[in-house]
């Protein structure tokens, strides 16, 4: 071997061995830290996060039209215990020792979740235990109360302070809701964890409503620690919406009431000033396992196939477009009607003529697609242009965050345009189809659903908002009015109206304290296919009928047999148009007592 190679070699392995002996080196470094320093370092880290503390801002209020509370934050608190602290540790312990059953006791009957042996039992093991994440502990998983927590800091020790009983309370500010269930999902929750929103009008003006946080540092002041702030918390801006709590506590007993008599799945309802637009009640019912009713989904503005609810648009587009006039009668069958191999056929069947008004009071599914499929000449490309056209179409801000636009699609076959005439194949959100009727309600002029008026900031307007005209005319003066009289049958023709009297003579959404006009609708639930016997009914109208103020729609899913559209929705809706007028001021009130004027 050469000698150059040998020192070649020897160079190498000294290398070697130095790289070795440097990972050993290392590697002890790891393992020293990682057991005999460990609380050392984690100590140190512990100290420089605790010397900056956020300071949460209170979130902002939500208000109804009157300023009645729907939404607010109230400070709840954590108490915890940090056993590390040093003073607890002197003397063998000697303030710990001498202090933990009087600390017990005085939990276990101000906070009333745990016995004084469990809270003690918590204590002590925390105070014995080696890991360092088990000697910081939270004491109590129940929040408590600011006048609770005044209690606790009055026990002994613990008004030492911190630095003396390691006790400690974090702020938790609470979103509570004065009126409880009602509008409950539309207003919307938070996360209660991290504060941040998850639905409703919660999450839509969450920008608004949480404000900015701010910061402190813990500084060492004339011999003692302090959280002195660097930047002050800005707290939320309050929201301010046209909802109305007592409409809104009408609306929903009303509606509770009926989902209790059918059993049905679940329920909605939405009340929507004509002239202005502003939704003064919604509210959403599901029926939870133990066969009670609760605010779960937002069905009003989940889009779903509306039924016969939809005819009064179909009927809209023909007349409007000189497809009918309300002269022209249509014949029906009472075993059907086949279009294209699709058999259509009426729930109230009949060998029959209807004028035109009288089709849509008895809302004849056979009636409406012939209108439709002759007037167009089976062209759906027309009948959907129509509709848009009208602005039922329309990109229009449901302010619901998840709210979609209506769907209303060009299909490729020839027979759907037969079942789009009354309802099927089509989708709209209950909001939607308020919005429409409402249009018809207000003269032709079609408004955005406003449930947002103001913004304010320790009283000072931020923002405001006003609802915007979708259409300005829907359709022409006459189609208007003929529309409005089919309306008017559906409730007020006994014979054929839908929403009039049942055959044992019960009204429906007849009153004889309020007039009002609409139209009911059923469609088959798409359950593995329409044959499963399950039903959507609904029924939206607007009142007083001669100089309307309020229109509202009702819709019940999935009620059990029998079941019948005018009964159950049109009846919720006669219920809350007598209310709502009463709160309105339109009846008497004698000696304390309602006393209703009667409908001349």
């Amino acid at each position: 071997m050469s000698e150059n190679l040998k020192h070649t070699i020897l160079r190498f392995a000294i290398v070697f061995v130095m790289i070795a002996l440097l990972f050993v080196v290392v590697f002890i470094r790891i393992v020293v830290i990682q057991t005999a320093q460990r609380e050392q370092w984690e100590s140190l880290v512990d100290q420089r996060e605790s010397n900056y503390k956020t300071i949460r801002a209170i979130r902002g209020n939500i208000f109804d039209c009157e300023g009645r509370l729907l939404a607010s934050s109230v400070p709840q608190y954590s108490i915890h215990m940090d056993t590390r602290v040093e003073a607890l540790h002197m003397n063998n312990g000697e303030l710990f020792w001498s202090h933990v059953d009087s600390i017990a006791e005085g939990l276990s009957r101000i906070v009333g979740d745990q016995t004084k042996e469990e809270y003690r039992a918590r204590m002590v093991n925390a105070y014995r235990s080696k890991s360092r994440k088990e000697r910081n502990i939270r004491l109590s998983s129940k929040r408590i109360s600011y006048t609770q927590l005044k209690e606790i800091k009055e026990l002994p020790l613990i008004r030492r302070g911190v630095y003396k009983s390691g006790f400690y309370a974090e702020d938790l500010n609470l979103r509570v809701k004065p009126f409880n269930s009602l509008g409950s999902r539309t207003i919307g929750n938070i996360y209660a964890a991290s504060g941040e929103a998850k639905s409703g009008l919660e999450m839509r003006y969450d920008s608004y409503l949480r404000g900015e946080d701010g910061m402190s540092v813990r500084q060492k002041i004339a011999g003692g620690w302090q959280n002195v702030p660097i930047r002050e918390a800005e707290n939320g801006c309050d929201v301010h919406t046209t909802f109305d709590a007592n409409l809104m506590d009408i609306c929903e007993t009303a509606l509770r009431k009926r989902l209790e008599h059918t059993k049905a799945d679940w329920g909605c309802v939405v009340l929507m000033d004509v002239q202005t637009g502003e939704i003064k009640a919604m509210s959403n019912l599901d029926r939870g396992e133990d066969e009670q009713y609760y605010e779960v989904a937002n069905h009003a503005v989940i889009r779903m196939e509306p039924g016969s609810t939809f005819k009064t648009i179909s009927l809209m587009a023909a007349l409007d477009d000189g497809k009918v006039d309300m002269e022209d009668t249509i014949r029906v069958y009472e075993k059907g009607w086949t279009y294209h191999g699709s058999k259509h056929t009426d729930a109230h069947p009949a060998d029959t003529v209807y004028d035109i008004r009288q089709a849509l009071a008895v809302s004849s599914n056979i009636a409406l697609a012939k209108i439709v499929t002759e007037g167009y000449d089976g062209s759906a490309k027309k009948f959907v242009k129509k509709l848009k056209n009208m602005g039922l179409c329309d990109s229009v801000d449901y302010t619901i965050p998840g709210a979609k636009q209506a769907l209303i699609n060009v299909p490729n076959d020839t027979v759907t345009i037969s079942k789009m005439a009354y309802g099927y194949s089509v989708e709209l959100s209950p909001l939607q189809m308020l919005m429409f009727y409402n249009g018809i309600a207000n003269d032709g002029k079609m408004m955005t659903p406003l449930m947002v008026k103001e913004i304010r900031k320790n009283g000072k307007l931020i923002e405001e908002f006003e609802s915007s005209v979708v259409k300005s005319s829907m359709c022409s003066a006459s189609t208007l009015k003929g529309i409005r009289e089919c309306l008017h049958d559906v409730v007020w023709n006994d014979t054929l109206g839908t929403a009039s009297v049942n055959p044992w003579g019960t009204r429906k959404a007849q009153s004889d304290l309020v007039a009002i006009a609409g139209k009911t609708g059923t469609a088959q639930i798409l359950e593995k296919g329409y044959n499963n016997r399950r039903h959507r009914m609904s029924f939206v109208g607007y009142f007083p009928e001669e100089e309307p103020q309020y229109t509202c729609i009702c819709v019940i899913h999935g009620p059990q047999w029998p079941y019948d559209a005018g009964m159950d929705c049109g009846s919720v809706v006669r219920h809350i148009a007598e209310k709502t007028m009463a709160y309105a001021g339109e009846y008497v009130i004698d000696d304390g007592q309602l006393v209703m004027k009667v409908r001349e």
